[in-house]
């Protein structure tokens, strides 16, 4: 089970934020019975570096396949599929590419259960309305479509645009995601 939002969000402390969200087990405490009912794993993006929903469809499949495998190189799923949307294997790296950043702005969240082989493909839209209420957020899909100014600000260069008509650009961000595997 994948979901993925789009929302405008106002984060004063980026690391209070990442605290929160980022790690299950905190995410567990803070939310309490609600996070321990949902088995949520979440992981949240900078709105401007991420392509579309299969952008982050893509990291999340990546990143559940690299648990199952053994292959991970982080200890935590939401750490894994930060990695692989941001088509880096060093940590620091992802954060400065594709992390939360202080401040008002749009934000991308990845919701997903910790399972490797679920076949449930949606999170239940009550879930999705508490968790955007308890950080204050506003729902807002439009957000998690790019262009070509997302395609350079994730690092694709004007060479590799030109490889490819102009429909198929966002295809480079999901080879950047998969080669994370051969960088490893």
């Amino acid at each position: 089970m994948i979901t993925v939002l789009g929302a405008w969000g106002w984060i004063q402390d980026v690391e209070v934020f990442v605290q929160q969200i980022g790690a299950v087990e905190v995410f567990v405490q803070q939310l309490g019975a609600f996070s321990a009912q949902e088995q949520l794993v979440i992981q949240a993006f900078d709105a401007r570096v991420i392509y579309s929903k299969e952008h982050v469809i893509s990291a999340v499949n990546h990143a559940k396949r690299a648990f199952a495998q053994k292959t991970n190189a982080t200890n935590t799923l939401a750490l894994e599929i930060l990695l692989y949307a941001a088509g880096e294997r060093q940590i620091q790296k992802a954060i400065k590419k594709i992390g939360v950043k202080k401040g008002k702005q749009r934000i991308v969240f990845v919701l997903t259960n910790k399972s490797y082989t679920s076949t449930k493909k949606e999170i239940n839209p009550a879930v999705i309305h508490r968790f955007l209420d308890l950080f204050q957020l506003t729902l807002d899909d439009s957000i998690i479509k790019g262009n070509s100014a997302t395609l350079k600000r994730f690092g694709i260069t004007q060479k590799e645009l030109s490889t490819l008509p102009e429909e198929k650009c966002g295809d480079l961000i999901l080879e950047k995601v998969a080669l994370v595997d051969i960088i490893k």
